[in-house]
């Protein structure tokens, strides 16, 4: 790779969102001349918007349906969607403009071409990939969901959870850091433990991906996830900020991302048709051991073959499904204790209780797929839910492999208790939804005795639990470290996330001098004269020591440069 070429990706067009199979967009083949020659080729009308790189890009990745009238190729006439390769100079092509997403410095733009001709060897695969299209976007967008989006999203958190736990430990209201308030704990502890759940979740589909899978369904699940916690996250963020959050200027590092999220939200595929129609929808036939199987004998040439393929398939299935409703019924009436699983005596129980909600949720599509068939897919509230219980499942296994990759380090069991307990109560939670909405009631009722039934034993993080989360983020630990790893950190004051990382390590330092003034205003009557400076009136009653003055002075400047704001004279603005 020589990085001599700036590439897009067009795929969207007007009237082709979310529905990407319905695009416009047409090639014809057709003879026509290139480089002073004439060739076979393909001569191409599309209109495109949204194209991430378009407005800069030399090259074109375009997706179009392509047409065959004259049978130039072969007996088919329409050959379906297609992929080419096209330099963005040629006569016909107009790219260039830009849109402008959220005044955000994002280069993304419509382009389009008319009767613009290309060779067949143009066509991504040659010739012999025309038609075969939409298996490669898929492969495409696969990566993107599971490389770009859920990079950009765990980075966000990383940066979030360092400097919004930092400023919380610098900041003080009521004589105390506002990271020791039981309000600000619960946004702080789910900061970092979506940070946690999200680095794992990014760390385990990569692995994935570098061993060549192509994870169509798992790359959906994070992009999803991740993007819609990195919203939770940076919005908690704002809120503890308050005030410096929201005024804009070059001390701000939080404002420009708030402001961007929607945009990671929309691309890729948009959250609300990943969750409510493809985690699910897709994974429910490609993941199942055998429904799949059954679809293809069905549809097999030969009937006799095909007889025997599904007969086969189907007792398969059945046993699956028995054996599922076993499990899940013994599961629930043991909660998952008496269950051989990995892991220490802190992971075990998050073992246990994956165990148990996998089986839970494998009888449950089954019974889903049983009574509602090919309804299924458009009933998008029941399968969004599905998708949630799955989703959450995965993360959870993320985060308890991330735990023992890490060696199971004590110090980080906070994030990890936390990040367990919550995506543990959202998928048992989301399958008491599919239960109370699936349409055969009598069915619903006895899922819901064989999956629950002691009822709902799955609770959201306590408060012990969010305390320790938060306080993680209020100390410097390798554990804290091993969070945000990957991330810029600097602590220069003069950088805009360097003065609250500066500050931070100022106030730990003297932690201890401020706990000695403190008791001495609690217990001394320490309290220095309204115009008195306070440091100085310390030394005077010999409660610091001259270094110790100065140490003090150093950090309550440093804090006192990490909270202030950005202001600008009425002309600049």
């Amino acid at each position: 790779a020589r990085g001599e070429e700036i590439p897009c990706f067009a795929l969207t067009a007007p009237e082709a969102g979310s529905d990407a199979a319905a695009i416009p967009d047409t090639g014809v083949v057709c003879r026509g001349e290139w480089q002073g020659e004439e060739v076979l080729g393909i001569r191409l009308n599309w209109e495109k918007r949204y194209i991430t790189l378009g407005p800069v890009a030399t090259l074109l990745g375009l997706a179009f349906k392509l047409y065959d009238p004259d049978h130039l190729l072969g007996e088919q006439e329409e050959l379906g969607i297609t992929l080419a390769l096209i330099p963005t100079d040629l006569p016909g092509i107009d790219i260039g403009n830009r849109h402008w997403p959220l005044d955000i410095p994002f280069q993304n733009g419509p382009n389009r071409g008319k009767d613009v001709f290309i060779p067949l060897d143009q066509l991504i695969g040659g010739p012999e990939q025309a038609g075969h299209g939409w298996r490669m976007l898929m492969e495409c967008l696969s990566e993107g969901r599971g490389i770009s989006l859920p990079a950009l999203s765990t980075s966000a958190a990383k940066v979030t959870s360092r400097y919004t736990g930092a400023y919380a430990r610098i900041r003080r209201q009521f004589g105390l850091p506002i990271g020791r308030f039981e309000g600000i704990e619960e946004p702080l502890a789910r900061i970092g433990g979506n940070a946690w759940l999200m680095d794992a979740a990014r760390r385990l589909t990569a692995t994935a991906l570098d061993q060549g899978e192509r994870p169509s369904v798992v790359s959906a699940i994070l992009k999803q996830q991740l993007t819609e916690r990195m919203r939770i996250i940076v919005n908690d963020a704002m809120d503890i900020h308050g005030g410096s959050g929201i005024c804009m200027g070059p001390h701000n590092y939080l404002a420009r991302t708030y402001q961007a999220i929607p945009i990671s939200i929309t691309v890729e595929g948009a959250n609300i048709l990943t969750r409510s129609l493809i985690i699910f929808g897709q994974g429910a036939i490609r993941c199942h051991p055998w429904l799949l199987r059954e679809i293809r004998a069905a549809q097999n040439p030969d009937p006799a073959l095909g007889l025997l393929e599904f007969d086969e398939a189907f007792w398969k299935h059945l046993g699956h499904v028995l054996s599922n409703l076993s499990r899940a019924f013994w599961l629930g009436l043991t909660n998952g204790h008496l269950a051989r699983v990995p892991g220490d005596r802190h992971s075990r129980p998050y073992f246990r209780r994956l165990e148990r909600l996998s089986a839970g949720f494998a009888l449950l599509a089954d019974a889903a797929m049983l009574t509602l068939g090919g309804s299924l897919k458009r009933r998008e509230r029941i399968s969004g839910r599905f998708a949630d219980v799955l989703s959450n499942l995965y993360l959870c296994s993320a985060a308890l492999k991330q735990y023992h990759d890490q060696n199971a380090p004590e110090e980080a069991l906070p994030l990890v208790h936390w990040a367990c307990q919550a995506t543990i109560h959202r998928a048992q939670q989301s399958m008491l939804a599919v239960l109370w909405n699936l349409p055969v009631r009598p069915m619903a009722w006895l899922l819901r005795f064989i999956v629950f039934p002691w009822g709902k034993v799955y609770a959201p993080p306590g408060d012990r639990v969010i305390h320790q989360a938060a306080d993680f983020l209020l100390h410097q630990s390798a554990a804290r470290d091993r969070l945000t790893t990957g991330i810029f950190i600097t602590d220069d004051p003069d950088d805009r996330t360097g003065r609250i990382e500066h500050a931070f390590r100022l106030v730990l330092r003297d932690e201890d001098l401020e706990r000695r003034l403190h008791e001495a205003r609690r217990k001394q009557g320490f309290r220095p004269h309204w115009d008195e400076d306070e440091i100085e009136a310390a030394c005077t009653a010999g409660l610091l020591d001259a270094d110790e003055a100065a140490r003090l002075r150093e950090s309550r400047a440093a804090v006192r440069g990490a909270i202030m704001v950005d202001a600008f004279k009425p002309e600049d603005l």
